[in-house]
């Protein structure tokens, strides 16, 4: 299993101010579903940050996103270790397999692979 990109999620109901505001760093809109939006650098497409409001189909709005290769592998991993899942393995409507795995420090991590 391999990392492809780390993703900051960042809770707000001011994406529009976001947007422009990190528009004057060079990022700009690569996903927008109303409840997140995800900006990224068009040199740079791993070069991501998002905001949300919350969540839409999970309990907590996660603090992080970690895109791996296979999602799968690092839900057994995650579970096998003993590690908190907190919103269970499933597939989303937008194109995502993810689950929600508490870090030590008490963040919410989605761990997610693209279907």
């Amino acid at each position: 299993m391999s990392v492809r990109r780390v993703v900051p999620n960042i809770q707000s109901d001011t994406s529009g101010e976001n947007k422009d505001f990190y528009g004057l760093l060079g990022f700009e809109e690569v996903m927008n579903h109303g409840w997140i939006m995800t900006l990224a650098s068009p040199s740079a497409p791993a070069a991501q940050i998002s905001f949300m409001t919350d969540d839409a189909t999970a309990p907590v709005a996660p603090d992080l996103s970690v895109e791996v290769d296979d999602v799968d592998a690092a839900y057994a991993i995650m579970r096998d270790s003993g590690a908190e899942i907190v919103h269970p393995l499933q597939d989303e409507e937008w194109g995502v397999r993810r689950f929600f795995v508490r870090d030590p420090n008490g963040r919410v991590v989605n761990v997610l692979g693209h279907n």
